[in-house]
């Protein structure tokens, strides 16, 4: 890509963005598509979480979205969720619907941002019937032993006929301490897998929802924590084996995920996704095709069509960033310094430098040539951010882009952070 053409291009087509009305123009752009995709550079800036926010209440009270697909684990969003729709014996107040966000990383939604969202989405369900009011999920792969509890919890307490047949599929797992990794290996390597339980269960509570006709959202989380325990077992069995395949089944797991809420609240239900902007970017142009690897945003538009589907992504040229330097670490605000030159991030930057918001044409001919474009994950150093640029065909990656010029960390709840 030429730079200094893209520069003048950005120039040419950007609105500003200095306000949450200046939203309008992308609101207008997303128009009738039912799968509206919303990315992160990282799962750690402040801005990127507050307009990704500020876009949803714009889709759900002027567009009729129906739920929000987190890249969360299903049995804490749940929590949130219950809260939002101001279910009985629910948490009593919005800090205490993000406190079951026990699981490293806390800080990717336990955070000060969803705690003004979650508030906003509960008054916002307050005004609406029953039937209307807006979920929130988590959609992730992680939570195999929380979901297993989860199942057992509530099979137990409606005295359900699958009890026992959870009981003994879920025994499988009781060998391995709620270790991912020690299943993973016996699995993989030992042919010790619980995947024809898990898999028979799954389908008894799927046909159970199914024919209950109160459209009681306990039986659909049943059958979501049993749809984490059957691909959870499958992404550990595939994640000691190495290669793209655990990639690839958390992926697919996220669309099936998504695809069961979506049904569970109609046909014209219409779908927000949050995760970053390597599950929702189209995979085909990046590198991560030439790797086999695929992702959300690639199998929901090649499902459904580009027209039913909307994806925007984000970036930030610098500012400070929540990450740890380590899986499992302490929780440290650092530095994210300014973006490699003829990065995306730099283009971006050096066609002003302010916040700004692009609209992709379909047709667009400029921005088609794989250019560097920063990905912040949960472990992060900044010496090392020349590893963190993924060769994208931005145009094609994405119908439209939000770009942050200077961004900050967001703020953990009730968390030691520490400041690098």
């Amino acid at each position: 890509m030429n730079s200094e053409n893209a520069v003048g291009k950005i120039r040419d087509t950007m609105v500003l963005l200095e306000g949450v009305d200046d939203l309008d123009a992308l609101v207008q752009a997303i128009g009738d598509a039912d799968f509206v995709l919303l990315g992160e550079a990282s799962h750690g800036t402040a801005e990127l979480y507050t307009w990704r926010a500020e876009l949803s209440k714009k889709l759900i009270a002027e567009k009729g979205f129906s739920f929000i697909a987190v890249e969360g684990d299903w049995p804490s969003c749940y929590t949130l969720n219950r809260y939002v729709k101001q279910y009985v014996g629910s948490a009593s107040n919005a800090r205490e619907a993000l406190r079951n966000y026990t699981r490293w990383p806390t800080w990717m939604w336990a955070n000060e941002e969803i705690l003004q969202f979650t508030q906003w989405l509960y008054d916002y369900n307050k005004l609406q019937l029953v039937k209307n009011k807006v979920g929130f999920y988590g959609i992730d792969v992680y939570s195999l032993w929380e979901s297993i509890d989860e199942i057992l919890k509530h099979l137990e307490k409606t005295g359900s006929p699958e009890l026992d047949a959870a009981r003994k599929a879920f025994a499988c797992f009781d060998p391995y301490g709620r270790e991912p990794q020690n299943y993973g290996v016996s699995a993989a390597f030992l042919s010790e897998s619980c995947e024809e339980e898990v898999v028979k269960l799954l389908d008894n509570l799927q046909t159970r929802r199914q024919r209950s006709d109160n459209g009681d959202e306990a039986l659909l989380s049943d059958e979501l924590n049993a749809l984490v325990a059957v691909n959870a077992e499958r992404y550990f069995r595939s994640m000691v084996r190495g290669g793209p395949d655990s990639w690839n089944v958390r992926d697919h797991h996220m669309v099936e995920a998504l695809e069961r809420i979506k049904s569970y609240h109609g046909q014209a239900a219409k779908a927000i996704v949050w995760e970053h902007n390597t599950h929702i970017g189209d995979a085909r142009a990046t590198d991560m095709n030439a790797d086999g690897m695929i992702n959300v945003g690639q199998l929901v538009r090649e499902k459904y069509g580009e027209e039913r589907v909307y994806v925007v992504g984000f970036g930030t040229h610098r500012g400070t960033v929540t990450a740890s330097d380590r899986w499992g670490g302490e929780i440290k605000t650092m530095k994210v310094p300014d973006a490699q030159q003829n990065s995306w991030e730099d283009i971006m930057h050096r066609a002003g430098a302010f916040d700004k918001m692009l609209l992709f044409d379909r047709e667009e001919s400029l921005f088609v040539e794989p250019v560097g474009h920063r990905a912040i994950g949960v472990v992060y150093n900044s010496w090392h951010d020349r590893g963190n640029y993924v060769p994208s065909i931005i145009s094609q990656r994405y119908d439209a882009f939000i770009y942050i010029d200077e961004s900050h960390a967001l703020s953990p709840l009730k968390q030691e952070v520490l400041h690098i």
